[in-house]
């Protein structure tokens, strides 16, 4: 019965997951559209309800209208045209919105049928605590770009907000994975159990490095590969002081350390997988061992493809894509580390 009540609570843990991720991208679709400052006000419950009538939606629009983004990028908008606009980022909050319910909901439910062990009462509240936190990030993020001279959010709160969605999401997962893999054991351990842990690391400063490229539009300072506007390492960043404002603010220092963090991710993905082979291979366990080189591999390719598409059309397709990824090997990587610390 208590393996039936787990599976229950692994499998509506990894639906919260998956949800998850969808609410990342729509915020990655949100930031592609430039949508994310069409709705200047912050109403948790009403602001579920989207304009219902003509003088609602031109009300709406007169408060668009006030942000520097309205006169700055799009002073020749209609209303029909902040329309489109104001749909995503109503989407992205809804979505969130929804995610509350998908938790709340069925963990009362569990509380209350006593399906849920008293070791995971107190990790499933910080969930919790941790989605609303999430919430109030998103909102202390839009309101950066709610004033007279700036055009899009801040690009700092922009990686705070992503990184913390990729908390919440990594939290959900290992906590379904300690419930769906008790199953699972290994004959040998990695033998360098840190390395996941290594790769790891590095792909959270990557994942912060990829918001500031998309928040700062920092692929259009070099969209050329394998070299930045003709130079390896340009002369534009040997030239600057190597400190925090430039690594967070230069736009050419920004992609430089993202291709960079980039290739040395996949030599250490690389090199993980050749230390995994101690691992007791089955089929299950083989995917599991792949899914990082299969991912880092796609990943650097649509990296690059995106990087090259910057003024194309197409090229929010392959951003989409490539965000995407992204947090697929962040969730593999997650679950190889997962698989190292399991006991003999």
């Amino acid at each position: 019965m208590k393996d039936n009540y787990n599976r229950r609570i692994a499998n509506w843990l990894y639906i919260g997951a998956a949800c998850i991720i969808i609410q990342i991208l729509l915020g990655g679709i949100t930031r592609l559209t430039g949508s994310g400052l069409s709705i200047t006000e912050w109403k948790p419950l009403l602001g579920s309800i989207p304009p219902l009538n003509e003088s609602e939606w031109q009300a709406s629009f007169d408060r668009y209208k006030q942000i520097a983004q309205f006169h700055l990028v799009n002073s020749h908008f209609t209303l029909e045209d902040y329309k489109s606009i104001f749909f995503w980022e109503w989407f992205h909050r809804n979505w969130a919105r929804l995610l509350g319910v998908i938790f709340v909901l069925p963990l009362t439910y569990f509380l209350i049928t006593k399906q849920i062990s008293r070791t995971l009462v107190f990790p499933l509240i910080i969930l919790l605590s941790l989605g609303l936190l999430q919430g109030v990030i998103g909102w202390i993020m839009v309101r950066s770009g709610l004033n007279d001279t700036d055009i899009r959010v801040n690009h700092i709160r922009l990686s705070i907000h992503f990184f913390t969605a990729l908390i919440l999401l990594c939290y959900t997962l290992w906590i379904a994975f300690s419930l769906s893999f008790r199953d699972i054991h290994m004959r040998h351990r990695v033998k360098y159990p840190m390395l996941n842990i290594i790769v790891l690391g590095f792909l959270c400063i990557q994942m912060v490095y990829g918001a500031f490229m998309a928040g700062t539009n920092a692929a259009l300072a070099a969209i050329t590969w394998p070299d930045m506007n003709g130079s390896f390492i340009p002369k534009a960043v040997r030239s600057r002081p190597v400190n925090l404002t430039s690594m967070t603010s230069d736009l050419l220092s920004i992609q430089f350390i993202h291709r960079n963090l980039a290739y040395l991710i996949t030599i250490l993905v690389i090199i993980l997988y050749f230390r995994t082979y101690s691992w007791k291979i089955n089929k299950r366990l083989s995917m599991i061992r792949m899914m990082p080189l299969l991912l880092v591999t796609s990943q650097c390719m649509l990296g690059i493809i995106t990087l090259v598409s910057s003024i194309h059309p197409d090229h929010k397709i392959y951003a989409l894509l490539h965000q995407s990824t992204g947090i697929m090997l962040m969730a593999s990587l997650l679950l190889t580390q997962f698989m190292n610390m399991k006991r003999h």
